[in-house]
């Protein structure tokens, strides 16, 4: 797997991280949505630079003018609900794409730390021979990204597959390296080194759906 860290460069995407991870400036909701859309869109703008392009001609006012055009035909899936700011930010570049959207959450068994995913909801195009982006902000254990990517097996072989998260852990990342081949790309603004006993990312930002949407029950 070939992973492009954005963190190992300086760029304004620092401030977006930053801002996402302060438990003062994360209170506000809004803030926190439009910094997930923010870097969704740097993650995509740096995609963009690998994928494949065709030339075309413009028809200007004046003339015609030489371009290159994108040739990918993408399919942009999204992990519900903590997904959409992110898949907002993306889909602002690949306004073109198809759309895919899928629930993946942790089920702990009688309260114990210990969890499976569970996959309920999922709508989502063919996928045969496309450039398919599975976006996810938070690369925990990696357990979602996997079962979210083994769900959509039936719709269909991409061409290409692009993981795209905010912030990882380390475990997460080497979890995903085990389970998706040498081709497929990770793009992630940042990676933190572990994981707390309840599988949830160190110093993270914490509960990425919650700080977007607001706080949900448990069951």
């Amino acid at each position: 797997m070939q992973i492009h860290n954005l963190s190992e460069q300086n760029s304004i995407l620092n401030t977006f991280i930053s801002e996402i991870r302060n438990i003062s400036i994360q209170k506000d909701r809004m803030r926190f949505r439009r910094n997930i859309e923010r870097i969704g869109e740097i993650l995509g703008y740096e995609m963009s630079k690998v994928l494949s392009y065709k030339p075309s001609t413009v028809t200007t006012p004046l003339g015609t003018s030489p371009n290159n055009s994108l040739e990918n035909d993408v399919v942009l899936c999204s992990v519900l609900r903590a997904g959409i700011p992110l898949h907002n930010g993306l889909l602002n570049y690949f306004d073109s794409a198809d759309n895919a959207f899928i629930s993946a959450y942790r089920h702990h068994k009688h309260n114990t730390e210990s969890f499976e995913i569970i996959v309920e909801y999922l709508a989502c195009p063919n996928l045969e021979g496309k450039t398919l982006i599975l976006a996810d902000p938070m690369l925990a254990t990696g357990q979602s990204m996997v079962a979210t990517f083994e769900a959509l097996k039936p719709f269909g072989t991409p061409k290409e597959i692009h993981l795209v998260s905010v912030i990882g852990a380390q475990e997460g990342v080497n979890y995903i390296e085990k389970h998706f081949n040498a081709s497929t790309h990770l793009w992630i603004a940042t990676i933190d080194e572990t994981l707390n006993d309840k599988g949830y990312i160190v110093p993270g930002l914490g509960d990425a759906g919650d700080l977007a949407f607001g706080d949900k029950l448990q069951h």
